[in-house]
């Protein structure tokens, strides 16, 4: 579990293999801190590291992963946003992340407003029907409150402090960001089919 608070930002350094692609990533202070076999969140995406170092480490990538989000589009020199899985004694200043990709969304429009930007995104149908204006949304790993909701778009707004530490600051239109709906969403959905 994440709460898509990104703690740092990372810089792929090497790109290797087929069917399974190993990804070798730069971040000191993730790199750290992360330990041989536990859970990081690259981009939303909760992968496994298989080597741990200094200022790098090193995941697996399987290929249905490669094809349900954008890690396949990574390459070296990408950055990538990083958290670590979260420890229950901490606190929850995300929302409760999974790391499990649900889809893609593209960026539609970019608008900034005073020093802030909002962002359009367009969803399938599928996505969206698990959002709501005010509801929570992880984006390339980055938990945010949706602004609206329309028939084919969802708008976020984002704040300086997050165009400055995370990726979506150099979000451009027809960029494509994983996306993980609301959990809560999602067993709402379930118990709801069951009734």
């Amino acid at each position: 579990m994440f709460t898509g608070i990104v703690v740092d930002r990372g810089t792929v350094r090497r790109v290797r293999g087929r069917g399974v692609v190993t990804l070798q990533i730069e971040s000191g202070e993730i790199a750290r801190d992360l330990r041989l076999g536990e859970s990081v969140a690259v981009n939303g995406v909760c992968l496994t590291a298989t080597s741990t170092g200094r200022r790098r480490f090193e995941v697996e990538v399987m290929g249905e992963t490669l094809e349900r989000s954008t890690i396949a589009s990574l390459k070296r020199g990408s950055n990538v946003n990083l958290e670590l899985a979260m420890r229950l004694n901490e606190r929850l200043g995300g929302h409760l992340v999974q790391g499990h990709v649900d889809g893609i969304a593209t960026v539609t429009r970019i608008e900034d407003d005073d020093g802030a930007r909002r962002v359009w995104f367009s969803a399938s149908e599928e996505l969206l029907g698990y959002m709501v204006a005010k509801g929570s949304v992880t984006l390339d790993g980055v938990s945010l409150t949706i602004v609206e909701v329309g028939h084919t778009t969802f708008q976020v707004a984002l704040i300086p402090h997050t165009l400055e530490v995370t990726t979506l600051g150099h979000l451009e239109v027809t960029t494509k960001v994983n996306v993980e709906v609301d959990i809560l969403a999602k067993y709402v959905e379930r118990l709801m089919a069951r009734s």
